[in-house]
């Protein structure tokens, strides 16, 4: 299974805390915005990835990965799933120890292709949901 609790466990806890969040803006009715907050409140710097780079929970927004000027943990992708290979691609490029993709985003190419690149790989799933189960 692609989302294999080994792989969940190593994302949340021990590959890094600078999760870089594609998709997510100010939209507070957008799931990004909340998962973002969960991810605040468990410890984990949130970086906004979206064309608007607009500031969010406190946070710089950038437009793109490649725009973010510091190191990326995980890749957080709130795209759908015809667009998220490409996030993909863009995070094993950039060296993110991590990609994953949100519920309801699929793509088995981007995940063979993200694994086959040494990453993690976590696919519809939701890190909101799989961080309290860790306690």
């Amino acid at each position: 299974m692609h989302s294999e609790t080994d792989s969940v466990r190593r994302i949340l806890n021990d590959l890094g805390d600078t999760w870089a969040i594609v998709g997510l803006s100010s939209n507070e009715r957008r799931a990004a915005y909340g998962v973002a907050k969960v991810l605040q409140r468990y410890g984990k710097r949130i970086v906004p990835v979206h064309p608007k780079a607009e500031r969010v929970h406190g946070e710089q927004g950038y437009p793109s990965l490649d725009a973010v000027p510091f190191d990326i943990d995980v890749v957080d992708v709130f795209v759908n799933s015809a667009l998220a290979g490409a996030v993909a691609d863009q995070a094993v490029a950039r060296g993110a120890g991590a990609v994953w993709f949100q519920l309801g985003v699929i793509d088995e190419a981007a995940y063979e292709r993200t694994r086959a690149a040494g990453l993690e790989m976590v696919m519809d799933r939701c890190p909101a949901i799989e961080i309290p189960l860790l306690d």
